[in-house]
């Protein structure tokens, strides 16, 4: 049964703030949430709620942060104080713009995060503000190749947003592995195999079972090209942003279910008209893209389109979210006393 997306923000925003949250930010975090869902990225929308109660609840997300930042030229060091990826990302966006005003770029270092979700959001809100924008997050090791004994490297999801002329933006969110772990974490919970050559378990060896896949490593995109990728991410979100505590033994303990607390991130934005002038930047946005869906017409799509298409129908007709997602809600609302609405 669909559910209007303002109903399920409003439920959302609720649930937060039994949790501790402020008003202002349960509210943000919802709304970022539910455009996940929207935009089709499913293992990172309303499927991360009741993990990220847990997380506020243990400590791990800090439900009323004090966020502070230094500012240097061309850049900003935003210290998070462990408030949601939801709360945070938004945050570094806006003191990067605000430093735009006197530079052409400005890489805002982000400490002490929590799970940011889905990049391609924060990618996705730069660009709607006329911004191109990288953004990533590093993880507790994830990966492995083959040979390994044990996970090596965090899958470093990375993404980016530019605006397009005319159209929606273009917005690019990939995991370094084969499948980002939110696949495995919901292929587990609804009971489903995984595809092979997603994963491998705790032996090192190939395996289908979600579960074991959990307990295994994650494969590479692309083997070593994906490891490469990964490790850039893993200099910009956590040696660039690294701390004290960010080094101390046991952070990197990745639990049983959602995303670990409090990890490093980064978000590089670019006023593109300060390089040359506007006008042309758009004129070259425009001819590329164009050339690129014509040589593939009539299936060729641009990054992104997907996602304006999804939330466009979404907004219209409702959401339908998956039956064990909405069962889990549907529980979730019940122990913190905030009824799951009905579709």
């Amino acid at each position: 049964m669909p559910h209007a997306p303002a109903t399920l923000e409003h439920w959302t925003t609720a649930v937060f703030g039994a949790c501790g949250m402020p008003p202002a930010d349960a509210a943000l975090s919802a709304r970022l949430l539910v455009r996940s869902e929207l935009r089709g990225y499913a293992t990172h929308g309303l499927t991360r709620v009741a993990s990220y109660v847990e997380r506020l609840h243990s400590g791990a997300f800090n439900p009323r942060p004090a966020p502070a930042h230094r500012s240097l030229p061309g850049g900003v060091v935003l210290e998070a104080d462990g408030a949601m990826g939801q709360v945070a990302g938004p945050l570094a966006l806006s003191l990067g713009q605000a430093a735009l005003g006197q530079a052409a770029s400005v890489l805002v270092v982000i400490r002490e995060c929590g799970h940011l979700g889905a990049l391609g959001i924060h990618a996705l809100m730069a660009a709607e503000a006329g911004l191109f924008c990288v953004v990533g997050q590093r993880t507790p090791p994830l990966l492995a190749l083959p040979g390994f004994a044990a996970p090596a490297i965090g899958h470093n999801p990375i993404a980016f947003g530019c605006p397009v002329p005319g159209g929606g933006p273009l917005v690019f969110d990939i995991a370094c592995s084969v499948a980002a772990r939110g696949h495995i974490l919901l292929a587990a919970r609804e009971g489903r195999p995984i595809p092979e050559g997603w994963a491998v378990d705790a032996d090192g060896r190939p395996t289908t079972d979600a579960r074991r896949a959990l307990a295994g490593s994650l494969l590479p995109m692309g083997g070593h090209k994906g490891v490469g990728i990964a490790m850039m991410v893993e200099c910009l979100a956590g040696a660039l942003g690294a701390s004290a505590d960010a080094l101390l033994p046991g952070r990197d303990r990745l639990p049983e279910t959602g995303a670990v607390g409090r990890q490093g991130g980064f978000m590089w934005l670019v006023r593109p008209g300060a390089f040359g002038e506007a006008t042309a930047f758009e004129a070259a946005m425009t001819a590329w893209t164009g050339g690129y869906r014509a040589a593939g017409a009539p299936q060729a799509r641009l990054p992104g389109s997907r996602g304006a298409a999804l939330e466009a129908r979404g907004l219209a007709q409702g959401l339908t979210l998956a039956p064990a997602i909405e069962a889990e809600l549907v529980a979730l609302g019940e122990r913190l006393g905030v009824a799951f609405p009905a579709g």
